[in-house]
């Protein structure tokens, strides 16, 4: 029997920014405009929803506000019980990207993982930090210390890496190796800098590790930081390298596609880079 699965991605601009409402009004705002996508996710039966980076917040990080820290919250915490809610109501597996607080000062970038019967089953912090051209990241997320969990859902085996992660293959391959069949980036990225990598790197990660990606960019130019325009573009590609559901590059946007996993199986009967990885070799990597 086929494997179907039928996942979803939500892009969005923000409808209200610094210097139009507190910190808290504008997160209200933000979470208010995604929930009518989600309940349209969930009624049109996607199993596995993704949102985008720090989703219900503006990108702040081209700045160094320390004020922003008060946006943080807890997880599970208040945004994350009311995603737990739409979960059991729709039997939809959400993943939910948002910044972390785990205690005074220890902040991160992080997507917790909430399964279709609404159950928190984790966590995963984001590992890579930037900290240049205006994405001053470290000013706000310390570097995550879950390692790269796959998290087993009611539908199929989930990973998660966030952003500035997909620069960077080794962790990609860990996801495979931790038994990934989807693998989500839920992104904040601009027009200019690396748009040009935005449909190289993750296909070739899919290609690589034999998994699929659903990955999802922001939508719109986002004041008073104005650091370029983020170019929505959210796409699925399959094991094959193949994008095969892309949304716009300017508008909301809940993006739906069906997808076999069934492929995975197909592609690495064909092409054995699991059989034939030699870790044996690549001590090298951890020593530089």
């Amino acid at each position: 029997m086929p494997k179907k699965i039928k996942s979803g991605l939500i892009q969005m601009s923000l409808p209200k920014t610094e210097g139009e409402g507190t910190i808290e009004e504008i997160k209200t705002a933000m979470l208010l405009k995604h929930l009518p996508y989600i309940e349209d996710a969930g009624k049109k039966g996607v199993q596995i929803l993704c949102l985008q980076e720090i989703f219900n917040t503006p990108y702040f990080c081209p700045g160094q506000d320390k004020a922003w820290y008060a946006s943080a919250e807890s997880i599970p915490g208040k945004t994350v019980e009311r995603m737990q809610e739409y979960a059991k109501k729709y039997s939809m597996v959400i993943i939910v990207p948002i910044f972390e607080k785990e205690q005074a000062g220890v902040l991160y970038n992080t997507a917790a993982i909430i399964d279709a019967d609404g159950t928190l089953l984790g966590k995963y912090r984001k590992n890579h930090i930037p900290h240049t051209s205006g994405f001053w990241e470290k000013f706000f997320f310390r570097p995550g210390n879950l390692g790269y969990p796959v998290f087993q859902t009611q539908y199929c085996k989930v990973g998660v890496y966030i952003c500035y992660d997909r620069h960077f293959p080794e962790g990609a391959r860990i996801l495979g190796l931790n038994g990934a069949e989807i693998v989500y980036n839920p992104s904040a990225t601009v027009a200019g800098l690396s748009q040009y990598l935005w449909k190289l790197e993750q296909p070739a990660h899919a290609v690589a590790n034999g998994y699929f990606m659903g990955c999802i960019n922001r939508v719109g130019e986002e004041k008073p930081w104005n650091i370029g325009n983020f170019y929505g573009s959210s796409y699925f590609v399959d094991p094959k390298g193949q994008i095969f559901a892309q949304a716009s590059e300017d508008k909301d946007e809940l993006l739906i596609a069906e997808f076999d996993l069934d492929m995975i199986e197909e592609v690495r009967s064909t092409w054995q880079f699991y059989r034939d990885r030699r870790p044996e070799t690549y001590g090298k990597m951890i020593e530089l």
